[in-house]
């Protein structure tokens, strides 16, 4: 029986991690895009931001330390965008601003 959930538990990190490959692939440019379009906008208007494509587990996580190092009280730290891809996939940007370095 635990044989069974073991494989069932690699197969499942398995058909996720793909899962995130091909996200990655259709959206390999949209980071790019993004920071292109800022450096081409008005100049810096003083936040720093983060994007990240990620499967929501890790999402989580990654969006907890960043309001866990940069708190909203000193940084006015957020999750500024996000949206929900195929296969649980989220794609998010945080922001804070830097002129608390």
């Amino acid at each position: 029986m635990t044989d069974r959930k073991a494989k069932y538990s690699v197969s499942q990190a398995f058909q996720q991690a793909e899962a995130v490959k091909q996200v990655r692939e259709k959206n390999k440019n949209w980071a790019e895009r993004r920071q292109a379009l800022r450096k081409t906008s008005a100049p810096s208007d003083g936040w720093r931001r983060e994007s990240r494509v990620l499967p929501r587990a890790e999402a989580r996580h990654f969006a907890r330390q960043f309001l866990k190092k940069y708190p909203k009280a000193a940084y006015w730290s957020e999750v500024e965008s996000w949206r929900v891809l195929e296969g649980d996939i989220i794609e998010f940007t945080m922001r804070r601003l830097h002129t608390s370095d």
